[in-house]
């Protein structure tokens, strides 16, 4: 099993990996596929704002905010809460919705019994009248399912099926949300990619055919499956773009990797990213999801990538308790000393603590880089825009030793995205806060690596750091790997 940390990265990778495949796919969707790299530049047929997702994250969310409040989705009460949520979205807040979808939740409001079950019956309805309810739709929704009760792969499949069942009764419909939410549980819980690992859960008579649709699509062009309105092909293109970009070193850039091909898989883009993105973020985690797509990436109900691991990570917990990380208001400790001490390559670098972001305006920052856990109402720091503050996920972990990877994963990476966060504020002109809790570990690794990439020498870059920061914690991973790299 992965270490706990190991455990909330990869499930708060869930929900902001899906968003971010979904704003990256916005633009493209039923158009000509990008020159050179897709980019989150909004337009697409909402017109959305650049960074902004779609109906497909929408949905996920309205079942999400069911299970971070710790519903079980197999249960009644728990599938009422989706139904309720769906109903909601549609009437205030939808900015896209599919005609299948649409056509089940406007017909259910004539129906008797209880939210879920008026949601069902419109569904097997439109089912029974036309046979053809296997769009991608139940798929592109299915992503939190897989964390919702993550020791427990016989109630992920039933969830994922009952949740899928709300508004798309086709078998096939479910039984790609099942392979789905199985495959994200399994990237979790074990750090791997393996689309197969549920085909024991789906219905029997299509077991065979979902092997050979799996096979078929496994590491082949993700645009060979451009008809991806169907629930099976846009399961293929999503597997296709993940396993054809994957070089079977574990990087974290296979994340970027993975959702640039399925946005080149064209059609429903957004879908396809956004369910590849899914998957990609449950194997490598939030810390793979770069920083200009975290500072951009947000949409209905007014939510950033912040609020994402929120979710995600209180529904990896069994639901949210209040008090507690990631649902507390605040992590700020006043009890802590503050910092706001310059960096000694960049005085426009100031290094701090978590105190330290009460006091934003006293130290003129106009952006904030944070590398510890924070709560609810820390983040953005008082009166700044959300873009303006990124937090990183690096562990706090001075035992790690120089060969070990487990307290951080693909370190190498974090580290040259937070530095590279810090180049694009100071590249904007900000004067920018970079923070751990007591500014002794993560902030002068981070200081160190920035540093680095500036062109110090890391020699003279450590002395440098140690001199401003007296008394930290300077050896272990961590810090080698800031000053030489992996």
């Amino acid at each position: 099993m992965p270490t706990r940390s190991e455990l909330v990265n990869r499930a708060a990778g869930v929900l902001l990996g899906e968003a971010c495949g979904d704003a990256l796919g916005v633009p493209y969707e039923m158009a000509a596929p990008p020159v050179g790299e897709a980019v989150m530049k909004g337009g697409g047929l909402g017109p959305y704002d650049p960074g902004e997702w779609s109906d497909d994250t929408q949905m996920t969310l309205c079942v999400a905010q069911v299970a971070a409040r710790g519903l079980d989705l197999t249960s009644p009460r728990g599938l009422d809460a989706v139904a309720e949520a769906f109903v909601a979205w549609m009437g205030g807040g939808a900015t896209d919705v599919g005609t299948q979808t649409r056509t089940v939740l406007s017909d259910a409001s004539a129906r008797s019994g209880s939210p879920h079950q008026r949601l069902t019956g419109a569904s097997d309805a439109l089912h029974a009248r036309t046979g053809l309810t296997a769009g991608n739709g139940a798929l592109m929704r299915t992503s939190i399912v897989g964390i919702a009760a993550v020791d427990d792969r016989q109630n992920t499949a039933e969830a994922a099926r009952a949740v899928a069942r709300l508004t798309h009764a086709d078998p096939l419909a479910a039984d790609s949300s099942v392979l789905w939410s199985e495959a994200i549980r399994v990237a979790v819980t074990q750090g791997r990619l393996d689309l197969a690992a549920g085909l024991n859960l789906v219905s029997t008579t299509n077991e065979g055919r979902w092997r050979d649709w799996i096979e078929e699509a496994t590491a082949a062009d993700p645009g060979a499956f451009r008809d991806n309105g169907f629930t099976v092909t846009a399961l293929q293109a999503a597997w296709a773009a993940i396993t054809s970009t994957d070089r079977g070193d574990g990087s974290a850039m296979h994340l970027q990797r993975g959702l640039q091909a399925a946005v080149r898989a064209g059609h429903d883009t957004d879908t396809v990213a956004a369910i590849a993105g899914s998957l990609l973020g449950a194997r490598y985690g939030s810390s793979a999801v770069p920083t200009q797509w975290r500072r951009m990436v947000h949409g209905w109900p007014g939510f950033r990538a912040h609020d994402l691991v929120e979710l995600a990570v209180s529904t990896l917990g069994g639901g949210r308790r209040v008090g507690s990380w990631p649902s507390v208001e605040t992590m700020v400790d006043l009890g802590i000393p503050t910092l706001g001490i310059p960096h000694p390559i960049d005085p426009d670098i100031v290094l701090g603590s978590i105190s330290d972001l009460h006091r934003v305006a006293s130290l003129d920052v106009q952006a904030v880089v944070s590398l510890c856990p924070l709560g609810l109402t820390d983040i953005p720091a008082a009166g700044m825009s959300p873009r303006d503050h990124i937090e990183f996920w690096i562990n706090d972990d001075s035992t790690d030793s120089t060969d070990s990877e487990a307290p951080n994963p693909h370190l190498d990476f974090v580290l040259d995205d937070a530095s590279s966060a810090l180049r694009q504020f100071r590249a904007e002109g900000k004067r920018v806060l970079l923070h751990g809790r007591r500014g002794e570990h993560r902030t002068p690794a981070v200081a160190l690596r920035y540093a680095v990439d500036l062109g110090v020498a890391p020699e003279l870059a450590q002395s440098s750091i140690r001199e401003a920061l007296p008394g930290i914690w300077a050896e272990g991973r961590l810090w080698e790997v800031a000053a030489h790299g992996a």
